[in-house]
């Protein structure tokens, strides 16, 4: 019996499986779209910048001169805009074709989208920063409190030039002793809630049961919160009763379907195969959610909970409501009255020490505000350093 030789044109995988008696059929031709009947091609040229450059200084330049005109500058800058797309629109039409122009009116839409949302943005940090930075970093305001200030001092302090007066120190302790109480108090009910609905029970009335009752919370508004746990705190300590950690518990109520949710979704995204691998390894269930599950979404899980705290952190209401207004310091929760940052501005705007002179109040109010924007940018950046220290380690 012979064996089949392979000449030297042919390919080691033509031969490899084929029968010596057949032969190979020629590949089919592969034709160009402008030869499939029915398909028209349409010439695209490449576009430029320049002409939307050009548009753009016209149409500035329109802006401009109808608010020189007396138009209100939000109708200008509109107006412009419209005029703007009309004319990026045209002009790219003529230079490129049709499509080349809605590719750039699209791109004008979400260039206008995202100025849109950074401007009010970028409003709110430099208002906060321009009027609270030169209060905010003083010492004496940092480490001084309100027991024992009044509008005498405020009227010395705007009319006399007087050093000012009182801070905000029992406001700052407040709110990271109130905030951290919530937060040792939602942080592991919705941690514990979100396993228990990704990896004991994803389906089922109960898991449905409770996804709802979480959807419902989280739009519960915030008041609500306040006046569950003043309702709560008047039951169990008796009419009136108002603390540090009656406001916390308001709070953790807000901060409980953030986490929960939050969480869920970062648990949902670890892959599925991490958890089939240690189970047939003879891990325990439990131990394969410690080691595996959470220390691959522990990036996702600290991101999750730094929103819940920074949700929470300015809230007014529910501690007007629960806690009161403290104007001394006061670093005992379960025992009178607190301050916080928030009820410091709320009640440094609304009620100056001294309705005629204003100013010294305002003054503490936007340092109060600026130091809570700091707050929630440090909670961010220790929400990274910890995401980034507890990663899992893909290679090495």
């Amino acid at each position: 019996m012979s064996t089949p030789t392979m000449t030297p044109g042919a390919g080691a995988g033509a031969g490899a499986g084929a029968d010596p008696g057949t032969t190979t059929e020629a590949k089919p031709r592969q034709r160009k779209l402008s030869e499939i009947p029915g398909v028209e091609l349409e010439v695209v040229r490449p576009s430029s910048p320049r002409p939307a450059l050009i548009t753009l200084g016209l149409t500035a330049a329109s802006a401009v001169a109808l608010v020189v005109l007396g138009l209100n500058p939000a109708l200008a800058l509109a107006a412009a805009f419209i005029a703007y797309l009309i004319a990026v629109y045209a002009v790219y039409r003529r230079a490129s074709g049709p499509r080349v122009a809605a590719d750039q009116v699209v791109r004008g839409l979400v260039g206008g989208a995202f100025v849109i949302a950074v401007i009010p943005l970028l409003s709110l940090l430099w208002t906060v920063v321009s009027k609270g930075a030169a209060t905010a970093f003083d010492p004496g305001f940092l480490t001084q409190t309100m027991n024992g200030v009044t509008g005498l001092q405020d009227q010395a302090t705007q009319r006399d030039g007087a050093p000012m007066v009182g801070g905000a120190y029992h406001a700052i302790l407040g709110t990271l002793i109130i905030t951290g109480i919530a937060a040792v108090i939602s942080v592991p009910i919705g941690l514990f809630t979100a396993i228990y609905l990704v990896e004991y029970q994803p389906k089922g009335r109960l898991a449905s049961m409770i996804r709802f009752l979480v959807d419902v919370m989280t739009g519960i508004p915030s008041i609500v919160a306040g006046l569950f746990a003043f309702a709560l705190w008047a039951v169990l300590f008796g009419v009136g009763t108002k603390n540090g950690a009656a406001g916390a518990v308001a709070l953790a109520v807000l901060m409980i379907p953030t986490v929960v949710r939050n969480s869920e979704e970062m648990l949902r995204i670890v892959p599925n195969e991490l958890r089939e691998a240690s189970l047939a390894l003879g891990v325990p269930q439990w131990r394969t959610i410690a080691k595996v599950v959470l220390p691959t979404a522990v990036s996702g899980l600290a991101s999750g909970v730094t929103l819940a705290i920074a949700r929470v952190i300015g809230e007014t209401a529910p501690l007007l409501v629960a806690v009161g207004y403290a104007r001394g310091l006061n670093v005992d929760p379960t025992s009178g009255p607190m301050n916080t940052l928030a009820v410091y501005a709320y009640y440094m705007f609304t009620k100056p020490l001294s309705p005629g002179f204003r100013e010294p109040s305002l003054d503490r109010a936007w340092a109060a505000a600026l130091l809570l924007v700091i707050i929630v940018v440090l909670l961010n950046l220790v929400a990274r350093l910890i995401a980034r220290a507890f990663a899992p380690k893909t290679s090495r």
